[in-house]
């Protein structure tokens, strides 16, 4: 696995997302149209955007931490079993803190 070449990318995702959440602010700092059709269509929007700002904002801090894995050498390693994580999972998600396996017990027990 060449981590230097998978923090250049996960480098490069950060700054692509700290200009989109820069735009989503601007967006939403935009002051309201006096038309009330207008403004529940702008309200619903906005609504949209903070969603689109809160996912860019965990992605963000998946991403640092990946970051900072990478820097500590502990890169491609499970954070809860210390099991490495499978080539492929990494290039699909290259910020993944989670094995498959520890990955799939997190989502059943955030359903329950």
């Amino acid at each position: 696995m060449n981590t230097v070449e998978i923090k250049r990318d996960l480098e490069d995702r950060r700054r692509g997302i700290e200009r989109r959440l820069a735009a989503i602010e601007r967006d939403l700092g935009k002051q309201l149209d006096a038309d009330s059709a207008d403004r529940a269509i702008e309200t619903e929007n906005d609504e949209v955007l903070m969603g689109m700002e809160r996912s860019g904002r965990e992605e963000l801090k998946a991403i640092s931490s990946a970051l900072d894995r990478i820097d500590s050498g502990t890169y491609g390693r499970c954070v809860l079993c210390g099991a490495e994580i499978g080539e492929q999972r990494l290039e699909a998600l290259p910020f993944t803190p989670y094995c498959v396996e520890c990955a799939r017990g997190a989502a059943s027990s955030s359903r329950a």
